[in-house]
């Protein structure tokens, strides 16, 4: 039987020093008329719930059933109101307006390719206000083709009780594609171990491709930026920051 969902255990181990400066970088590209936010592909909610601690008015708009009742979760006990939306990141027909959308831990890289992210653009565009900015990140082709093929990660808690495997691959079907195996060992009862795996794709572009579907989707002042807005871009940066304006 199986006692945790994959969200769950994903949540749990998320570094909380990320949320922390996704949230710094929201603030500091927002815009001083952000009070409306739209998080797309919000996940737990972490980062709304940081968002709405300042008191903005955030809701988060993801694709999975479970990652919106963790959102709920961590909203209640950060005492705060989200508002909490099941929804294809394609089609946000059921949303309304927003001075601000986020989107990010590079959620459009998993789309199915740059016509799937430029429809994207294009929703997000249809709800923003005149004025209002899209801020987002997207992982690049120095880390999909450079630094992930081959990449490990290992993890195991200090009483045994959880261990998480992480391999990548280059994906050889796809540019700039690569493959994720997760693996989560959970610790039940009797001693045995329950095993919840998934297997992720990203995909990144040439930074020019993405700037020209964010062009023709009607966003301007198309800001890129690497380290979280606070560095410059080079042939080695591993996640693009964007900044633009409808």
């Amino acid at each position: 039987m199986i006692y945790h969902t994959f969200a769950q255990l994903y949540d749990q181990l998320f570094d909380d020093e990320l949320y922390a400066k996704w949230a710094a970088y929201t603030r500091d590209n927002g815009g001083p008329a952000a009070h409306r936010i739209l998080d797309l592909a919000g996940g737990a909610g972490r980062l709304a719930v940081l968002l709405a601690k300042r008191g903005q008015d955030v809701t988060v708009a993801d694709f999975s059933a479970d990652m919106l009742s963790l959102a709920s979760q961590h909203a209640a006990a950060a005492g705060v109101n989200l508002t909490l939306v099941e929804a294809d990141m394609r089609n946000l027909a059921a949303l309304g307006q927003y001075d601000l959308v986020t989107c990010f831990a590079d959620s459009l890289c998993y789309l199915a390719g740059i016509d799937e992210v430029e429809i994207t653009f294009q929703q997000v565009a249809l709800h923003l206000r005149a004025g209002g900015r899209f801020l987002f990140d997207m992982i690049t082709p120095y880390q999909t083709d450079v630094v992930y093929p081959g990449y490990m990660y290992n993890y195991e808690d200090d009483d045994h009780q959880r261990a998480f495997l992480w391999q990548s691959y280059g994906d050889n079907d796809v540019a700039h594609g690569v493959i994720h195996d997760l693996a989560f060992f959970n610790r039940l009862a009797d001693g045995h171990y329950e095993r919840i795996g998934e297997t992720h794709f990203e995909r990144s572009y040439p930074l020019k491709a993405i700037e020209a579907a964010l062009t023709r989707s009607g966003f301007t002042n198309v800001e890129v930026t690497a380290d979280f807005g606070a560095a410059t871009p080079d042939e080695q940066t591993t996640r693009w920051f964007f900044s633009c304006r409808k």
